[in-house]
């Protein structure tokens, strides 16, 4: 889904223990960043699109803080509490190395996403919020460079019509307060708007999603895109080669 958020970046080692001249993608939110394409009934289905096959030039920073070659599913180590399957993460680093330019660094992906967790939760001061400090720092330290955040959450905040109306306020300052954090006043994040949610105040924090200004920060839209029978999450299919990703890596470009 996020192919369209990709743009330009090489090789690596295996299981290397930095990641030098890497272009940095923080991956966080929720369920849908951290990937449930193919988990139906509490099982995933293990089909892996070319899309989103291992690559030496695609790392990952596991829980542990290894540089390693990443694979499906990115965040099995990170969202633990349930079962994981194919997200956004990987088709957009693919899409990020064939964009069409000559040279092309290795991409490092840091995954931090949480599944069921409202915007609350990631505010300054939460466990969610220091520990994606922690990893995008501890990325950046090994030789790369931190080139954007990609956020897709919000459907845990349409149970409840307050969340839903501070959803937005509540995102600025997220924003506002990794770019300080993280020292990196520029910082690029792209930002999904809402296909499903758990609640029925869907349209409340879409609106909110398509209302925030800020610089440097992108919309990219899910909405219409196929859902897995729970009606919330998104399909394998709807994870790989849509306008959401082709746009994103115009985005990224740089």
């Amino acid at each position: 889904m996020l192919l369209s958020a990709a743009s330009s970046v090489g090789a690596a080692a295996a299981a290397p223990q930095t990641a030098p001249n890497s272009d940095i993608f923080i991956l966080a939110g929720q369920s849908n960043m951290g990937g449930r394409g193919g988990v139906n009934g509490g099982r995933w289905d293990h089909f892996i699109p070319p899309e989103c096959r291992p690559s030496p030039s695609i790392l990952r920073l596991s829980a542990g803080l290894r540089w390693e070659v990443a694979r499906e599913p990115l965040h099995a180590d990170i969202d633990t509490g349930k079962i994981c399957g194919v997200g956004p993460g990987m088709p957009f680093a693919h899409a990020v190395l064939t964009d069409g330019a000559a040279a092309r660094r290795p991409i490092g992906l840091v995954p931090c996403a949480v599944g069921g967790t409202k915007i609350s939760e990631w505010a300054r001061g939460t466990h969610l919020y220091s520990n994606l400090v922690r990893r995008a720092l501890v990325a950046a330290g090994s030789g790369g460079r931190l080139a954007a955040m990609l956020w897709y959450q919000g459907e845990s905040d349409t149970v409840v019509e307050a969340d839903a109306r501070a959803y937005g306020g509540r995102m600025k300052r997220l924003v506002s307060d990794l770019r300080r954090d993280l020292q990196d006043p520029n910082l690029i994040v792209i930002q999904v708007a809402l296909a499903s949610g758990e609640g029925r105040y869907v349209g409340l924090v879409r609106e909110a999603q398509k209302g925030i200004q800020l610089q440097n920060l992108f919309l990219v839209d899910a909405e219409g895109l196929q859902l897995e029978p729970d009606n919330l999450h998104l399909t394998t299919k709807s994870q790989l080669g849509n306008q959401a990703n082709r746009r994103s890596r115009a985005m990224t470009q740089g």
